[in-house]
């Protein structure tokens, strides 16, 4: 499958003859270009203009933005609602099942998750995770929930960027936690059952925009 990064915490999940997923699609008023994508499936994390601007995405059939089970083209989604530490905090964790290759996309999460929670993810293989504190997880709290979580692959996601008029930490403080000095940077990430890493690799993708 492939995963393409779009800024913030918006992601393309693709895979031959499976439906396409966009994540948490963002609008144009925050510094990054106008976001224009096609999916099958989009999901949001929470209620946020950084997060659920779903007319940027089209064709979507599906737009899911709560709790459960779902089966839509051949891909399992599962969603997970995270208690933040706010209750106007609370979020939508989207786990995604291609064939048994799953990937975590933890939106806006704010807190380490508890136990309960932590034990729905406990299969992940790429886990799609915002580092940049603000509304989310800071680098030091994205890195304890790494070695928690113990993922194949791990994606920063909703950090600054430039142009980006959110107050967000650069990711060379989540590297710095995560004791990463030459990262993998990619375009997009291809990835397959067969080719996973056994230790956990951090990814950083170059974002479309």
């Amino acid at each position: 499958m492939e995963i393409i990064w779009y800024g913030l915490s918006c992601f393309r999940l693709n895979e031959r003859k499976h439906a396409s997923v966009v994540t948490d699609p963002y609008n144009g008023k925050l510094g990054l270009p106008t976001l224009k994508v096609k999916a099958d499936v989009v999901t949001v994390s929470h209620d946020a203009q950084g997060h659920n601007y779903v007319t940027a995405v089209s064709g979507a059939q599906h737009k899911l933005n709560g709790p459960g089970e779902y089966e839509i083209g051949n891909v399992f989604i599962t969603g997970i609602v995270t208690k933040g530490a706010a209750p106007a905090n609370n979020n939508v964790i989207f786990l995604f099942d291609y064939d048994g290759l799953t990937v975590a996309h933890l939106g806006d999460l704010d807190k380490v998750p508890s136990q309960t929670e932590i034990e729905a993810l406990e299969e992940v293989n790429v886990l799609l995770l915002p580092v940049g504190g603000g509304n989310s997880l800071t680098a030091a709290q994205a890195s304890e929930l790494v070695s928690m979580l113990e993922p194949n692959i791990v994606v920063p996601m909703h950090y600054k960027l430039p142009g980006l008029k959110l107050e967000l930490e650069e990711i060379d403080r989540f590297l710095q936690e995560m004791g990463v000095t030459e990262p993998t940077e990619e375009d997009s990430l291809k990835i397959s059952l067969s080719n996973l890493p056994e230790e956990t690799e951090t990814v950083i993708l170059t974002p479309k925009i």
